[in-house]
């Protein structure tokens, strides 16, 4: 999922042939670098909702069975995906933390003692 741009030579030649025989495969990497751009864009969020509005359509006449759980992740969380725009923030540190606490609790098999285990947690993680 590298950009086109930070292909090496030998990575370019693959494409080339792998886009060649696939060419579904290339319109959705196309399609998939589009949205990244967009997301590597410094614009406000009612430019973004435009941008995202025009890629959304582009993914839908496209008709590409693999970006069905795209497009409905996008209609099922369209102004929580926008809001990114407003500080350019996400979720990643909650959902960090949220892996390391199920890696946790996996590790002893479960929790019995909920006071034990929180006062663990902070003491590990705070």
């Amino acid at each position: 999922m590298k950009h086109a741009s930070k292909w090496t030579n030998e990575q370019q030649t693959r494409a080339e042939i792998l886009f060649e025989q696939y060419p579904q495969i290339e319109e959705a990497y196309h399609i998939s670098l589009e949205l990244t751009d967009i997301y590597n864009q410094r614009i406000n969020k009612n430019i973004a909702i435009t941008k995202l509005a025009h890629w959304y359509n582009k993914v839908e006449k496209l008709n590409l069975k693999f970006f069905k759980s795209v497009i409905e992740t996008m209609k099922n969380n369209y102004l929580t995906i926008v809001n990114y725009f407003d500080r350019r923030a996400t979720n990643a540190s909650a959902e960090s933390f949220n892996a390391k606490i199920k890696a946790f609790r996996a590790q002893f098999r479960g929790v019995r003692d909920i006071p034990f285990f929180i006062f663990r947690l902070a003491k590990l993680f705070a």
